[in-house]
Order: structure tokens, then sequence, then C-alpha cells
């Protein structure tokens, strides 16, 4: 089982990765963070990362009635890079969400979302 401050270090040797982030998707607070912030208010962060999950949640659930959505992953490329977004049910307090934000030129975003898996499931194990 991956403990949560090794979670991080392997999140950041993601090639291109430039932060992270762990947050608990049930309080929106940020359990961990890791990079260069650049000012970067990492509750408010937190909060606003877990608005966003809960409003595509929502959005997707209501675009295919009926169906049991789950979102494993969501990707959002902007113009200053790419953001990974990972949820994880964890073994203990609930789900955690795993946020890698890369670097446009520098990532790869296959294997982003490959090594993202997998570190997820080192979390459960």
């Amino acid at each position: 089982m991956l403990a949560l401050d090794s979670c991080l270090t392997e999140v950041m040797a993601i090639p291109g990765a430039l932060d992270a982030m762990l947050v608990d998707h049930t309080s929106g607070m940020a359990v961990s963070f890791s990079g260069q912030p650049r000012g970067v208010d990492a509750d408010k962060a937190a909060a606003a990362l877990t608005e966003m999950l809960r409003a595509s949640m929502d959005g997707l659930s209501r675009a295919c009635p009926g169906d049991t959505v789950r979102i494993g992953d969501l990707l959002i490329s902007t113009d200053q890079g790419h953001h990974l977004i990972r949820l994880t049910d964890t073994l203990f307090e609930g789900p955690l969400v795993i946020y890698v934000r890369l670097d446009m030129e520098r990532s790869n975003i296959a294997l982003a979302r490959h090594r993202l898996r997998a570190i997820s499931e080192q979390l459960l194990a």
C-alpha cells in the first residue's frame, strides 16, 4: 500500500508534472500539496476542484438518465497546460482526488493517465 506522502512523490515523478495535490473529495479540503504552487491557495483550489467534479458528475448523470455515472479520471487542457484529475476510493477516510498539473510541452497525456491509474491502485492495495 502506498502512503499518502509517497503518493505525491510518485505523481511528481510523472514526466512533465508541475504540481500535484491530494484532495479529500467529501470535504473538499487539501490533504497534501507538492510542486511549485506559484501563489496558489491549496485549500481554495481543492474546494474548487471538488465543486467542478461534483458539477461534472451531476451534468453527466443528467445527460445519461438511468445510467450509473462514475468518473475514473478527468482531463482538462488549457492554453497553460493539462490538468489531470483522478478519483480514488481509499480504504480509510473516503474518496480522494489526485490532481496533477502537467506541462503542455513535456508531458505525455496517455502515459500520465496510465501512471496516475497505477498510483491510485497502489493507494487501494
